[in-house]
């Protein structure tokens, strides 16, 4: 495990107690000898880590402490990657330009070794899903951020086409489609929009009456509801 790593989850292991937790038991966890353990603290300290304790007492991380940024592991630089390249294979044009951008930015104050690890990632994401939207969902995205009345085109499975103004709440990325989840006026429920089957939609200025969260939150109890 590279150094850099090895502090990495010092530190994370240290921030799941809230109590001083001894330099034995901090040292099976993260796989070191409690002499390197000693050495991986004192180090830590001096890079401003606000660690207390002494050996024989303990060690706690004190409350607040914010980690140094672009201070990854292997894994989560790998989780990163795989991530990105699923964006943009799944999401929207815009949505995946982002993800790459930001994949971009990351890499670029990353230390060496770790800029190789997400230049060579060996993680590969199927191809590019079948079903292409119609409608630019970066809108569906800017309306639900600020909670605004949908009004939508739609065509259900046998194509009647229909309009709906809908309170969005969430988008869902599937591989073969992406699903619009909102309360539908029209229904009195919440119903979920195939992306593909929206002919077109408008964002209005209205702001539907009931918050995001609170939709969100009545929404994931009724899972099971069939897809309109």
């Amino acid at each position: 495990m590279a150094r850099s790593e090895r502090l990495l989850t010092l530190l994370q292991t240290l921030r799941r107690y809230r109590r001083p937790v001894s330099g034995a038991v901090l040292a099976e966890e993260t796989g070191v000898s409690l002499r390197t353990l000693y050495r991986d603290i004192a180090s830590l300290q001096s890079q401003g880590a606000m660690i207390e304790g002494e050996p024989g007492i303990g060690y706690v991380l004190k409350p607040g402490f914010m980690l140094p940024p672009m201070m990854f592991s292997q894994d989560e630089i790998e989780a990163l990657v795989l991530g990105s390249r699923w964006v943009a294979r799944a999401a929207d044009a815009r949505l995946a330009a982002a993800g790459a951008d930001a994949l971009a930015k990351i890499a670029a104050v990353l230390p060496d070794e770790m800029r190789e690890t997400v230049e060579q990632a060996t993680l590969v994401v199927a191809t590019r899903r079948a079903l292409e939207d119609k409608a630019d969902l970066s809108l569906m995205r800017k309306a639900i951020r600020s909670e605004r009345i949908v009004q939508l085109t739609y065509g259900d499975v046998n194509g009647a086409i229909s309009t709906r103004r809908i309170w969005p709440f969430a988008l869902g990325y599937f591989d073969e489609v992406r699903m619009v989840m909102g309360w539908c006026e029209l229904r009195e429920d919440f119903r979920h929009f195939r992306a593909d089957r929206i002919v077109d939609f408008a964002v209005l200025e209205t702001r539907y009456p009931r918050r995001r969260v609170v939709l969100a939150k009545e929404w994931h109890k009724q899972q099971g509801l069939a897809h309109d």
